[in-house]
């Protein structure tokens, strides 16, 4: 039985770009597509339902609390794979099949669409290059492991998801699924994908230094709060059985 991809999209004031993300999602590529807005007012719900997605409105603030609704309600509908993207046309959607193979091939647990930036040097600000690198840094530095690319793009297995017990409600939400994948010894796939200009509007992060050096500083303390972490200790808390 194939895999039901589901796509998740957490979009807040993306009228400008949202359309032509749709647009370029390859046919077949995902079953289903969720577009998380903040709420009832913003008009990027309107294009994504003209546009056949489901829209979703957020109950909890942050980032994460977005990818983590999104995906409940694509487990809900039966996905199997969940994979998230940003909705300003940085990340194109032409990559979501280079994204999931590995996950379907069975080859992976976890992939991380990893940005080239030789197309457009500039589309990410040198200020948020520079967190990026910072937080990526201190991960490698704690994990031993090397990690290409703290993205918006990416995508997991369900079961993996459910293992992690994700709580970064905010812009830790990756960091800290990393983070678990290696210390769970899941199998992390790291896959190219190209990166482009955001279409209109400003990003909650880079799109000021301060934005970026905020959760640059954020990102970087997030590791540390799950560098212990254990799964097996995780899951044993979870059905009261001692260690």
């Amino acid at each position: 039985m194939s895999s039901r991809v589901s796509l998740v999209i957490p979009a807040w004031r993306e009228e400008a770009s949202l359309g032509a993300v749709l647009a370029e999602i390859p046919n077949g590529c995902v079953h289903s597509t969720f577009v998380v807005v903040t709420s009832d007012q913003d008009p990027t719900g309107a294009i994504a339902s003209n546009a056949g997605a489901t829209v979703l409105k957020q109950v909890t603030p942050g980032y994460g609390a977005a990818c983590w609704e999104g995906a409940l309600a694509a487990i809900e509908r039966g996905a199997d794979i969940v994979a998230f993207m940003d909705g300003d046309y940085a990340d194109p959607p032409g990559f979501l099949p280079a994204l999931v193979e590995p996950l379907l091939r069975g080859d992976a647990d976890l992939v991380l669409g990893c940005r080239d930036f030789s197309a457009f040097p500039f589309a990410l600000p040198a200020h948020a290059r520079l967190g990026n690198l910072a937080v990526r840094l201190a991960m490698s530095l704690i994990l031993r492991r090397r990690i290409l690319d703290l993205p918006s793009m990416k995508a997991i297995r369900v079961g993996a998801l459910h293992e992690l017990d994700i709580q970064e409600m905010t812009y830790g939400f990756t960091v800290e699924m990393i983070v678990k994948a290696v210390r769970a010894g899941l199998r992390i796939g790291q896959v190219p994908i190209g990166y482009r200009p955001r279409l209109g509007g400003r990003s909650k992060i880079s799109g000021s230094v301060h934005g970026s050096l905020g959760a640059a500083w954020k990102l970087c303390t997030c590791p540390l709060r799950y560098a212990l972490w254990n799964p097996n200790r995780d899951r044993a808390r979870q059905t009261g059985v001692a260690t």
